[in-house]
């Protein structure tokens, strides 16, 4: 898959450590997402409808 065009964001709650992940949403039919600390890393892929039913998950699931 080709991530060349990505445009990656940090989370907005992300710490000044750097400890965060990134995403990007930009690609037609992926939503991509790394660790920041190795933007040369893995990157996993999600589809968009997967990707908001995770974002939901988490969000339902928060203590």
């Amino acid at each position: 898959m080709d991530l060349s065009r990505a445009e990656w964001h940090k989370s907005t709650r992300s710490g000044s450590s750097g400890d965060c992940v990134e995403v990007a949403g930009n690609l037609p039919g992926v939503v991509g997402v790394r660790d920041s600390k190795e933007p040369h890393g893995p990157v996993l892929t999600f589809s968009p409808t997967g990707w908001s039913a995770f974002v939901s998950g988490v969000k339902r699931h928060r203590g």
